[in-house]
């Protein structure tokens, strides 16, 4: 995943800076360089070490050189001890992570602050800021239901019925595989907690009114709450996870 961001980084480092040329050369902003836009907004999508996830910001400059924003945020998050496995005694049987006990989603909002570091030059180029947001989270969790055979009287006659995952009673030989994800909504778990947040920002493109950049930060999250994601694992407060993400956005006056 590491490998994967670094690669994603660079590649969107090499296209956004040919973009902005392009952009440049094809058409030129007409906004002259002294007008500063008082508010703006973004959306985002990210990738991070243990999953994906959305964005939106919004705020205003409270200086010539710094940004006050909040944010809302959604992300997935999955643990780095899941391994893929399947059932190799049924030919249809459905792959399942074995042992994980819940899905889990974070949802954030928060507020911070933008720190322009140096201003894009006329021809377009980057324009570099440091980030810092705190908030609330909520970790939200759903149980993980499978599909488990039950033999009646011997191996060729069985039935299989859709459980939520008991890690004492279900095993590789008598999962089937994954359930459907729909399955356990009705059992959702709530855990409370807080974040902060820390990264730059790379902004690209000639537009003074438009916002093309790419972000990478970490994310530190806990929850006073455990969440319990693997079977046999101590549950998780703390959660560290490193993301990249595409943002796109407008500035404007009121």
């Amino acid at each position: 995943m590491k490998r994967n961001i670094l690669f994603l980084f660079l590649m969107f480092l090499t296209a956004g800076g040919y973009f902005a040329r392009a952009q440049y050369e094809a058409v030129p902003d007409t906004t002259p360089d002294n007008v500063l836009f008082e508010q703006q907004w973004t959306l985002g999508a990210m990738i991070h070490t243990n999953g994906w996830g959305l964005k939106f910001r919004k705020g205003h400059n409270v200086a010539a050189l710094r940004q006050f924003m909040w944010e809302l945020e959604f992300s997935t998050y999955k643990s780095s001890k899941e391994v893929r496995s399947i059932n190799p005694y049924f030919s249809d049987s459905r792959s399942y992570f074995y042992g994980k006990l819940n899905y889990v989603w974070f949802f954030r909002g928060g507020v911070g602050q933008q720190h322009i570091l140096n201003r894009k030059p006329y021809w377009g180029g980057v324009q570099l800021s440091w980030l810092y947001y705190g908030g609330l989270s909520v970790a939200v969790t759903k149980p993980v239901y499978l599909y488990i055979i039950h033999f009646n009287s011997g191996f060729t006659d069985y039935e299989v019925r859709e459980e939520k995952y008991d890690p004492e009673v279900h095993f590789t030989d008598n999962i089937y595989g994954r359930g459907s994800f729909l399955a356990g909504f009705t059992q959702i778990g709530i855990h409370p907690g807080v974040y902060v947040k820390t990264g730059l920002d790379f902004e690209f493109g000639v537009k003074n009114k438009q916002i093309n950049s790419l972000e990478v930060g970490g994310i530190f999250d806990y929850s006073p709450i455990p969440v319990p994601i693997m079977a046999y694992n101590p549950k998780q407060s703390f959660f560290l996870t490193l993301y990249i993400s595409v943002m796109f956005g407008k500035r404007y006056n009121k």
